[in-house]
């Protein structure tokens, strides 16, 4: 007997230092690598590695937004897990220090040269301060 879709997802967003959201949603969509990933309740099972981007998802019929930084997401029939070197809601981001951030990462990527660690560590520096203002933004035109 084939067994009915799940009507809502779990979403857990963690970092190496704490949990994030822990949240149902009905649909989520994710910064995926190779670009954005929509996920709906009953979902084929799949790992998949994340950009620096925004993430959101819909409760209750409301958008919640994040930013994070990057890492990998498990998706599974009625659960999502976002493991994210850094994650941060909407709400609570300064995003005049997200600019501030965001205008020293263009810095330091001008200054770095050759240098392949630096390079690699200020254009990480500016996708994470980019994601946090963008997900700030869309927050509030909700």
């Amino acid at each position: 007997m084939d067994q009915p879709l799940p009507t809502i997802l779990e979403l857990q967003v963690v970092t190496p230092e704490r949990p994030v959201v822990s949240s149902q949603a009905t649909a989520i969509s994710l910064p995926g690598k190779s670009g954005r990933l929509g996920i709906l309740p009953g979902h084929a099972p799949l790992v998949s590695e994340l950009a620096a981007g925004v993430l959101f998802f819909e409760h209750d019929g409301a958008t919640r937004y994040l930013a994070v930084s990057g890492g990998f997401a498990e998706v599974l029939s009625g659960r999502v897990i976002v493991l994210a070197q850094a994650a941060e809601r909407a709400e609570d981001i300064d995003v005049e220090k997200a600019r501030r951030a965001k205008q020293q990462a263009e810095e330091q990527l001008k200054r770095a040269g050759e240098s392949v660690t630096e390079q690699g560590q200020a254009q990480s520096a500016l996708d994470w301060s980019s994601a946090q203002i963008e997900a700030a933004q869309q927050a509030a035109r909700v």
